[in-house]
């Protein structure tokens, strides 16, 4: 096969994606089923020209009609930021063992953390004292064993476990829930400016993309899915952080739970999963690390 073959093939996948990624919600176990069994450049074709149905998948053909790959790609650089499609050297392979694997991802940062040693840290946007120090510590002691930390760049747990590695001189990595150039929570500017520095930002959406609570959850799945292992620290009896959890066993990647006091609102989703044995009791860093040492 000629370079100029191999080029071609390149741009057209990049180009067949761009344009289903700006149409197609993340998380679609459908149209992943379709893009992984049929390919990108089909499934686009087979949208544009009846393939699908009308009724049915109306609003998605009508979004992938309407798509412009070269306007969606010209709004990743203009971020600061790349296209990465399963095709590139730096895709995370973990990620394409989701039954929903990810259309493409846009990354702030350095792609190739994505594939190194990591764990989520995640739990709740309303934590105790206590909460947030013993993210910080496990973020801490992690990094200073060379692993990443991931976890969502929510305000609570998540901020925790970020600062946590940042401070320890570590890399963090934040999957966020909207475009890659909109800062949500908006506080949160100058921290996501840094993990984009010393680390990478990472989003399913197209650049411009505003939050809606179901992006959360589907990013959720990414989470689990970059990282080795998952730890939820503090956590409500309904609460996202749960759903990190279940995607992480889905993928039978361990997790771990830190307790908390039998009184406490944000402990219980902790002791739900420890109660239902979906998550390994950890007191210490050196729990977790005896714990996770097989793998």
């Amino acid at each position: 096969m000629s370079n100029d073959l191999k080029i071609f093939q390149s741009d057209s996948e990049i180009h067949s994606r761009a344009r289903l990624f700006s149409a197609i919600e993340g998380g679609s176990a459908f149209w992943s089923r379709e893009i992984e069994s049929k390919g990108a450049a089909q499934v686009l074709n087979c949208a544009l020209e009846g393939g699908y149905d009308p009724i049915k998948y109306a609003r998605t053909i009508e979004k992938i009609q309407k798509s412009n790959a070269d306007q969606l790609l010209q709004s990743v650089h203009d971020a600061g930021s790349v296209f990465l499609i399963p095709t590139d050297p730096n895709w995370p392979q973990s990620v394409s063992e989701l039954a929903a694997p990810p259309i493409a991802l846009v990354i702030k940062g350095d792609p190739a953390l994505l594939s190194r040693d990591s764990l989520a840290i995640v739990g709740s946007r309303n934590p105790t004292q206590y909460g947030l120090r013993i993210a910080q510590d496990f973020a801490a002691g992690f990094v200073d064993r060379q692993w990443a930390i991931i976890s969502g760049g929510a305000y609570g747990i998540d901020a925790a476990a970020h600062k946590g590695a940042l401070i320890a001189e570590g890399i963090t990595v934040a999957v966020i829930a909207t475009g890659i150039d909109i800062n949500y929570p908006a506080g949160h500017a100058r921290l996501f400016a840094e993990i984009a520095e010393l680390g990478c930002l990472v989003s399913e959406v197209p650049p411009g993309t505003s939050a809606v609570p179901a992006r959360f959850l589907a990013r959720n799945r990414i989470i689990a899915a970059l990282s080795n292992a998952t730890l939820v620290v503090e956590a409500a009896f309904r609460s996202g952080s749960l759903r990190t959890a279940r995607d992480a066993a889905e993928l039978m990647r361990p997790v771990m739970a830190i307790p908390g006091p039998i009184t406490s609102p944000v402990s219980e989703g902790c002791h739900r999963l420890i109660g239902e044995r979906a998550a390994e009791i950890v007191t210490s860093v050196a729990d977790a690390v005896e714990f996770l040492s097989p793998m």
